[in-house]
């Protein structure tokens, strides 16, 4: 199932869940605890070109783990809440922080202890894999899976429908590409 919006709503932040969104849900534990997550260097593409652009980023997370911290340090991920049992309360709490009203927040999820959060902004999205009851509530659905390129994808159709999408990858990269 995808679903991809026209006329995204103007975003000020994206707020991203890790586990099934950012990866694909596998956590690799060993004797001492978690050993590894596979992230997407598409997903970290995405991640800088809407940073470029101007839209805050930040990340929600149930678990707690080194991991996901040494990733969002290496990309510009304003915020990092780990730890998190009350995702809806997070979320208000960063945008009241960040002078950012809920309507122009987005929150990227996949599962029911992200559903709140979805609901209380103003885009839900969510990965092609992610729970039918998230799936039934999100208005952006990526064309691939958490942890396959799905934030990117978002990045992506997002730009392009502000007609960001080649003037970011040019002072980015220096790519020269369409906004089409």
């Amino acid at each position: 199932m995808t679903q991809t919006t026209k006329n995204l709503p103007n975003l000020r932040l994206l707020v991203l869940d890790v586990d099934g969104t950012l990866t694909d849900g596998s956590i690799c534990m060993g004797p001492a605890g978690e050993v590894c997550k596979l992230f997407s260097v598409k997903d970290g593409l995405g991640i800088q070109m809407l940073a470029a652009a101007g839209v805050q980023m930040a990340v929600i997370t149930g678990r707690t783990s080194e991991i996901v911290a040494r990733r969002m340090a290496e990309l510009p991920v304003a915020r990092v809440v780990q730890g998190c049992t009350d995702k809806p309360a997070a979320l208000k709490a960063l945008c009241e922080e960040m002078g950012i009203s809920l309507a122009e927040a987005a929150f990227f999820g996949d599962d029911l202890n992200d559903l709140a959060a979805m609901e209380a902004c103003g885009l839900a999205a969510c990965p092609a894999d992610a729970a039918r009851d998230v799936l039934e509530r999100a208005r952006y659905i990526a064309p691939v899976p958490g942890g396959k390129g799905a934030v990117r994808a978002f990045a992506e159709e997002y730009l392009r429908q502000k007609g960001l999408w080649a003037e970011t990858a040019r002072k980015r990269f220096g790519a020269v590409v369409n906004n089409g």
